[in-house]
């Protein structure tokens, strides 16, 4: 993928997040509040797993 098409893919992403954050901002908070938990209770079951281990 060239650098060009690379950095239009990421203005138009960012472009999108921001206009759904103007847009919606109680909705693009509970995405990044599901998004925290679900990264967050991926950490703890590895956590688990390895205390398990040893």
């Amino acid at each position: 993928m060239s650098a060009s098409v690379r950095r239009l893919l990421i203005l138009v992403v960012v472009a999108v997040l921001l206009y759904f954050v103007i847009a919606q901002p109680e909705g693009a908070a509970d995405v990044v509040r599901s998004i925290l938990a679900i990264i967050g209770n991926a950490l703890s079951s590895i956590a688990t797993f390895f205390r398990s281990l040893f």
